[in-house]
């Protein structure tokens, strides 16, 4: 595999370099799912608070649940909260701000401590955003984002803050689609999955990781280590994922076989 996703010729269209990869088996015996949020159960949209509950969504997650006997779960940067308001609460397990904050299947909330060094980025980034129109700012206690899908031409000055201050604080540099975030060290998508594998109910089941950015490599390499595998949902590139699907649309399409078959 190569180092970009598109190649470009002048005057020609864009060409995939990396081959798609198979479609996962619609068949699983004791699988666990952890599924990622923006750009697998949503479209990714132009702001955090646009994207909203789905009614196909929310019938495909309800009605999986109990026919993979629990074991399913929203892995997803975006705050417990938020998962809940766009899943309409449809998931027992949950985890959020890229596994800083994790509900269990008993409804055991945990979440790492506040810092300031958190809140000194959140007031950077504020102030970073007074002059760029477009670019938005997301606290969530344990997590500064920065999106700039409104301003797109204010990417570059992005990243120089936010790797500046990921200097000065030590906070983690967590880029993502059109987003940049730091966060607390210490977790991640895939300490969250692995957690979740240490506890009913889903001990002893095949962990399965549907995710689009590059913050779900964490999750497809340790759904790996566990004995299952990733499936990269949407454009071919480099990844640790062994299956993918194209887009939202094919994800749904796919749970609903799965939940057919359990």
């Amino acid at each position: 595999m190569g180092t970009s996703d598109l190649t470009v010729d002048a005057g020609l269209p864009a060409v995939e370099t990396f081959p798609r990869l198979p479609a996962p088996p619609s068949r699983l015996d004791r699988v666990a799912l952890f599924l990622d949020l923006d750009g697998v159960l949503a479209e990714l949209a132009d702001t955090p608070e646009a994207v909203a509950p789905e009614p196909r969504r929310t019938a495909v997650l309800t009605a999986l649940a109990p026919r993979v006997g629990g074991r399913v779960a929203i892995i997803s940067g975006r705050t417990i909260a938020e998962i809940d308001r766009i899943s309409d609460r449809s998931m027992a397990s949950a985890s959020g701000v890229h596994g800083l904050e994790r509900r269990r299947a008993d409804g055991t909330f945990l979440r790492a401590e506040a810092s300031e060094s958190v809140r000194n980025a959140v007031a950077a980034f504020e102030d970073f955003a007074r002059s760029r129109p477009g670019v938005i700012v997301e606290d969530k206690a344990v997590a500064a984002g920065l999106h700039y899908r409104g301003a797109p031409e204010a990417a570059p000055d992005a990243e120089i803050l936010t790797r500046r201050l990921a200097a000065e604080t030590g906070l983690m540099l967590q880029p993502g689609n059109m987003v940049i975030e730091l966060k607390t060290p210490g977790a991640s998508k895939g300490t969250a999955l692995k957690a979740f594998m240490q506890e009913a109910p889903f001990a002893g089941g095949v962990p399965v990781m549907l995710g689009d950015d590059l913050t779900d490599e964490d999750g497809f390499r340790a759904a790996t280590e566990l004995g299952g595998f990733g499936v990269l949902v949407g454009p071919p590139r480099e990844t640790a994922a062994r299956y993918g699907l194209p887009g939202v649309t094919a994800v749904l399409d796919w749970l609903e076989q799965l939940e057919a078959k359990a």
